[in-house]
């Protein structure tokens, strides 16, 4: 029997893995991943930003978690040789009924206790020389990283703690005994005194498993991007943001220097017919009916509607994108950039069709379920962990 067993081998899932390693060498820990490679979906399918968490509402743990898990992931990256780039990015209105927008989230940023700062005209095309803008803010601790490299340390910093690592693993069931839970997957049964499930796309599933009523669905949100053809990426130095848009729960198009060089261009923010469904013609049957009877997901999208259709719209009108795009970097074409990768964002909602915006970690006797943890998860992810562990540490000694 072990100690603890892990579901999920993407960065959140590793990240504790690693602290309760730390904590506690001598305990047996098992990880297991349905997949063939760690950190194969949403943690190797992100944009690779270090996020500052600006935009996150003060006193939510998504803005604490992610203020302090910029410093320790710049931190163990140093430590580790990790290649990354504190670049800093700008926030840039393009139109006068932008500018209180700006405005607040300029304060949102202090009140996040951010080093964020206003920017002249003149200082935004001294960092971003091509980028078209009335007003901007700059926030200097933003950063970018290769997120696989920073979870294939946190996997090796937990074998070499004698930690397993079990891929090809899918848990199946989950049986919660008197001293012990049971998980029951296609490579036989496995007997652990704590679980924690990291599930990500599949997080609300593995609760429900353990008959655990969560009040919440995940719901696939397929992030699409193009990319700047080579001969065009000395348009974008940095990372480019719009200021959001306060009626819809997405960042909207943004500009992201990458660590390979790459500049990507989006998301578009579509609704994904399969849990794991990384293009257009992905479709689950069982994934798209429980979206589409799911009550939270119908008010969503009712109140949604106006800009959920332009989403898709872009989707499939590359010129309808580029229009968008234009916005910010007139210079930029349809013929410079090409598609990319996209990612799908594991995004919990309420049954009143309220995205949940921020962590949702749900304990019990003897398990912790990780049941909301989108962007910044990457970025906060040994925050994170440590979290966790102080959360099992309350319910089981080792």
């Amino acid at each position: 029997m072990y100690d603890y067993a892990i579901i999920g081998g993407g960065i959140v899932g590793l990240s504790v893995g690693m602290a309760l390693s730390q904590r506690h060498p001598d305990a047996s820990i098992l990880l297991v991943e349905k997949e063939p490679e760690l950190s194969l979906h949403q943690t190797g399918r992100n944009s690779g930003v270090i996020h500052s968490g600006i935009y996150y509402k003060p006193g939510s743990l998504k803005a604490e978690l992610a203020r302090t898990g910029n410093q320790q992931m710049v931190a163990f990256c140093k430590e580790h040789g990790i290649e990354h780039d504190v670049c800093g990015k700008v926030i840039v209105a393009t139109s006068e009924d932008e500018r209180p927008l700006l405005e607040n989230l300029y304060n949102r940023g202090r009140q996040n206790q951010l080093a964020v700062e206003k920017i002249s005209v003149d200082t935004l095309n001294d960092i971003e020389p091509h980028v078209n803008g009335i007003a901007a803010i700059r926030v200097p601790s933003t950063g970018i990283v290769d997120y696989r490299q920073v979870s294939e340390v946190f996997a090796e910093m937990i074998q070499k703690k004698g930690g397993n690592i079990a891929v090809n693993t899918e848990v199946k069931n989950v049986v919660t005994g008197n001293d012990h839970i049971e998980l029951q997957t296609n490579n036989g049964k496995f007997y652990s005194r704590f679980m924690i499930n990291c599930g990500g796309l599949l997080s609300d599933r593995v609760a429900a498993m353990a008959n655990v009523k969560t009040d919440m669905k995940i719901v696939p949100f397929r992030g699409e991007y193009y990319e700047l053809k080579p001969d065009k990426r000395h348009l974008v130095h940095s990372l480019v943001y719009p200021v959001p848009n306060p009626d819809f729960p997405f960042l909207g198009v943004h500009f992201t220097k990458m660590m390979d060089g790459r500049v990507l261009i989006g998301p578009n923010a579509v609704l994904s017919f399969k849990r794991e469904g990384y293009k257009k013609t992905d479709f689950h049957a069982k994934d798209f009916m429980e979206t589409m009877t799911y009550p939270g997901f119908l008010k969503l999208a009712a109140k949604n509607m106006s800009e959920g259709l332009k989403e898709m719209f872009r989707s499939y009108n590359k010129h309808a994108f580029v229009k968008e795009v234009q916005r910010f970097i007139p210079d930029i074409n349809e013929d410079d950039i090409q598609p990319a990768e996209a990612g799908v964002r594991a995004q919990a909602l309420g049954e009143a069709g309220q995205l949940l915006d921020d962590f949702a970690i749900i304990p019990t006797e003897r398990a912790i379920h990780v049941c909301n943890a989108p962007s910044p998860a990457a970025t906060a992810s040994i925050e994170i962990g440590q979290k966790i562990v102080d959360d099992v540490e309350r319910r089981i000694s080792v």
